[in-house]
């Protein structure tokens, strides 16, 4: 950064005076600008459980500090509770599992782990995985309260049922950071994140913000969305940046596209889930394929993939795709995201032409997109 001409400066801004465009650090800096970026990110969304600021119970937060103090921690937990079955919540567990001798609990309020993202049928193989490996998930239940005398020494479910801890992580998501933003006036929108037009602008014309303290949209029907993801803050701050001095670049909605590994098994998704797109009215065509990703399927780091592709049926265009196994799925999952934004049809990922490689892809005649895509065009 600094290479290209950028200073840095490690201090906290603390108020804007919108008015003569100065910016007042905690330090005593009075920095002045024609155009500012705020992206301030997210901040863990903490639950108001009774007993939650007892010790030992820590929210999962984004800095190397907490993070640092958490592992220390966990090397003399002997029960770890992990409050939320999303993907922080899952990964920790799969990692804390790997590197820890605690017994590894995860409380989950919906029906499975995971069931924000993916469809059902995703969420309970994710679930198995964990089981297997000694992760005991528990859903749906909700934490009632912590229990302890200073420290966590259990946590009580709403069923009755109590359960030994003596550590504790929150991972029930994070929310916008807009505490700057709101000290200076600018409007918040309905997902209590800051209000951006289509070119990441909000109401001054001065000051854009994007990433997680940034409210999002959806690509499929332009409505509010939470979707918060480093994906997403990365294109936005490219479209802030191209239109600081004229609109540029425009932002077309977020598709959302996730992915992540639990013990060695990839789950990924872009866009809507057969569930989400039903909810939201669509009609569908499904089309699914499973195979190896290189050919012959008995060749070195052959894994096996499962991939399910969503259409709209009538006019053939894709709204989702969903997969899991093979570790090359997070790519694959980032090219459906690519048709997803380009508003492909079944028709023509059928005829999507790929490079192929026997130590590197599935095979041409069965490489998954294409294929999932034709079963869609055959249909039930």
């Amino acid at each position: 950064m600094k290479g290209s001409g950028a200073e840095i400066l490690i201090d906290e801004v603390v108020d804007v005076k919108r008015d003569e465009k100065i910016v007042i650090t905690a330090g005593g800096e009075r920095i002045a600008y024609d155009k500012l970026i705020i992206s301030t990110g997210s901040v863990p969304g903490i639950p108001p459980i009774p007993g939650i600021d007892m010790d030992n119970i820590f929210p999962i937060e984004k800095n190397a500090e907490s993070l640092k103090k958490v592992m220390e921690r966990l090397k003399e937990a002997s029960n770890l509770v992990i409050v939320g079955g999303g993907f922080i919540g899952m990964e920790f567990a799969d990692e804390c599992r790997k590197s820890f001798k605690a017994k590894i609990t995860v409380v989950e309020m919906l029906p499975h782990p995971l069931m924000l993202n993916f469809d059902e049928e995703l969420c309970i193989a994710a679930e198995e995985i964990e089981k297997k490996m000694g992760v005991d998930i528990i859903a749906p239940e909700r934490v009632e309260s912590f229990i302890g005398n200073g420290k966590v020494k259990g946590v009580r479910l709403a069923s009755g049922k109590e359960i030994e801890a003596d550590m504790a992580l929150i991972a029930t998501g994070y929310v916008p950071n807009t505490k700057l933003a709101e000290k200076i006036g600018l409007e918040i929108g309905p997902t209590k994140a800051i209000k951006v037009d289509r070119y990441m602008r909000t109401n001054d014309e001065n000051i854009f913000a994007c990433g997680d303290c940034a409210e999002k949209f959806s690509f499929f029907d332009g409505k509010p969305s939470n979707l918060r993801l480093a994906s997403i803050a990365a294109m936005e701050a490219r479209i802030a940046s191209a239109n600081l001095f004229g609109p540029r670049r425009m932002n077309e909605g977020v598709i959302g596209v996730f992915s992540t590994i639990l013990s060695g098994t990839v789950f990924a998704l872009a866009g809507l889930s057969e569930r989400e797109a039903k909810a939201k009215g669509y009609e569908i065509t499904v089309g699914k394929w499973e195979g190896v990703n290189r050919h012959p399927g008995s060749m070195p780091e052959a894994e096996n993939l499962k991939l399910k592709l969503i259409f709209e049926k009538g006019t053939g265009v894709i709204l989702g795709g969903e997969l899991m196994g093979a570790k090359s799925g997070g790519e694959i999952i980032n090219i459906i995201g690519a048709a997803i934004s380009k508003r492909m049809t079944a028709e023509e990922m059928a005829r999507f032409q790929m490079g192929t490689h026997p130590a590197l892809t599935a095979s041409p005649i069965a490489y998954p997109i294409p294929n999932a895509a034709e079963m869609a065009c055959i249909g039930p």
